[in-house]
């Protein structure tokens, strides 16, 4: 497949986006054009020049979508849920349709490579398809009563209207996991995205709203692209929203914990991860090199599930960080455009400082540097974020390996007994995503085990990255404890109630208590 070019690439997208600038980044039911507000700029990483301006909500635009948003909520509440469930899925089959454009669209506006665009609208339609299905399973538990001709009932019902944060680096697939699960079981959604990825949201957004038109439902899925102060803020402190899903940083994620909880709202918190993968000596080693080299440099670095920490088995630590670093030097670099490219940019400059300030501390308390740690030039990029990928060998109390950093660095270690690495992995403040590989039953029967990894997510013989939507996704410690996506996840955007039903015609208590008037 040869590479597009940046104006080949513009021009297909262009499609999914009005052609006005500003554009919209409000919708309310309508796309609302504020005059006079403040305009996010989306660059291309990819070049580091301007995609498109969306305009801002300013507060009194917040207000509007959220008057919106809690009158659609009444109505929509009352929808079947099976019927719910079929309006998601022919939103996953309308973005289907659109694939090709819109995986384009977030490869031009975070840098991912087309794959992975490709994958990222994938996730999408995949959720819809799970939503849909999970709109005829939204069960709740009958338990028996002590109590003669009664029985209880656990029943789930929708919280109304929730607002969902998004990061740049899945602008569009993590906003479906919230937003497809939570319409299925009845609330609406007010989505603020980053200010990184406005446009994704943007070209989303409309496909959902003419689908929600088309089929004469009331719009559910709202938009206020802005800035924290404006629309984050709002979010946080409204007492209106009963649940806001946050994706993001760990300090910034503490933040809005204590914000929403200071009202005694609901927060789902999706953090950082600064995941390890343990290599054993009973590994298949290329399996590991594959798994270990795609969890690290996948969208360069920057999932919360990249791999950030390599902890291998001494005796075949060198040999495999050896072999590691081949295929890091190896790997190609530049605009994600070109297919052949597997490590595109960093979303910004702040990022490639990040990066940078990282690289020499880690130094600074001796680590050594094994192979990248310096800006990439990118050849047909001129003016993108690149950096090289990045294998540091550390210690794993060094203060910079408790941290988790936003690009294609990562840390190398050697363990001596299976218990020893299993004590390194769980000795960082963060729980995400975990890995080992190994062909031996007994070690990987122990990583998965109440004394091994301490992680939301743990994999056997693949990598930390690449979580499919089946499972509930999330984390422990410093990450958030929340869930979102697959299995039960759904529970979290439903208040459960449990009713007590009296079928007789006498009034008995329970505990033996009576009361005889």
């Amino acid at each position: 497949m040869p590479q597009l070019t940046m104006g080949t690439a513009r021009s297909r997208v262009s499609s999914l986006l009005e052609p006005s600038d500003p554009m919209a980044g409000v919708f309310s039911g309508r796309w609302v054009e504020s005059v006079g507000a403040e305009t996010i700029i989306s660059l291309s990483p990819i070049d580091g020049l301007p995609l498109g301006r969306v305009s801002a909500a300013s507060p009194s635009d917040y207000e509007e979508v959220m008057a919106q948003a809690r009158e659609s909520a009444q109505v929509w509440a009352g929808v079947p849920a099976p019927v719910r469930g079929q309006a998601v899925l022919q939103i996953a089959e309308e973005l289907r349709r659109h694939k090709s454009e819109l995986g384009l669209l977030v490869s031009l506006e975070v840098g991912k490579t087309i794959v992975e665009g490709l994958g990222e609208v994938q996730e999408m339609i995949d959720i819809g398809h799970f939503a849909a299905g999970l709109s005829r399973q939204l069960y709740g538990l009958t338990m028996p009563s002590e109590r003669p001709e009664h029985r209880i009932q656990e029943q789930w019902h929708p919280l109304g209207a929730i607002g969902v944060i998004t990061a740049f680096n899945f602008p569009s697939a993590v906003w479906s996991w919230n937003a497809f699960i939570a319409a299925v079981v009845g609330d609406v959604v007010i989505w603020k995205p980053s200010s990184e990825a406005p446009l994704t949201a943007v070209a989303v957004t409309r496909i959902a709203s003419r689908v929600m038109e088309d089929l004469g439902h009331p719009q559910v899925f709202f938009l206020a692209a802005g800035g924290g102060q404006v629309v984050g803020d709002r979010m946080l402190d409204d007492r209106r929203l009963p649940l806001v899903s946050f994706t993001g940083s760990i300090p910034t994620g503490r933040w809005v914990a204590e914000r929403v909880a200071g009202r005694s709202g609901r927060s789902l918190l999706e953090l950082g991860g600064n995941n390890g993968a343990v290599v054993s000596e009973k590994a298949d080693l290329e399996l590991a090199v594959r798994g270990v080299a795609f969890g690290a440099l996948a969208t360069a670095g920057q999932r919360c599930t990249s791999t950030r920490r390599l902890i291998a088995q001494e005796g075949i630590y060198g040999a495999f960080v050896d072999r590691l670093t081949t295929v890091y030097r190896s790997v190609k670099v530049g605009n994600p455009l070109d297919p052949d490219v597997l490590v595109g940019p960093l979303i910004n400059q702040q990022a490639v400082e990040g990066y940078l300030a990282a690289v020499t501390q880690a130094q600074e308390q001796g680590g050594r540097l094994r192979c990248g740690g310096k800006v990439a030039a990118a050849a047909g990029a001129p003016g993108g974020f690149y950096v090289e990928p990045t294998i540091i060998e550390a210690q794993p109390d060094m203060p910079i390996v408790q941290e988790e950093t936003f690009a294609p660095i990562l840390y190398t270690m050697p363990y001596h007994t299976l218990e020893h690495a299993v004590a390194i992995h769980n000795a960082v403040p963060q729980g995400l995503s975990s890995a080992i590989f190994t062909t031996d039953l007994r070690e990987a029967e122990h990583f998965l085990s109440a004394q091994g990894s301490d992680c939301g997510l743990v994999n056997v013989n693949t990598g930390t990255a690449g979580a499919e939507i089946g499972g509930a996704f999330g984390g422990e410690k410093e990450t958030g404890g929340g869930r979102e996506s697959g299995s039960d996840a759904w529970k979290a955007y439903a208040r459960r109630q449990t009713a007590s039903i009296n079928f007789g015609s006498a009034l008995p208590l329970a505990q033996g208590v009576s009361f005889e008037v």
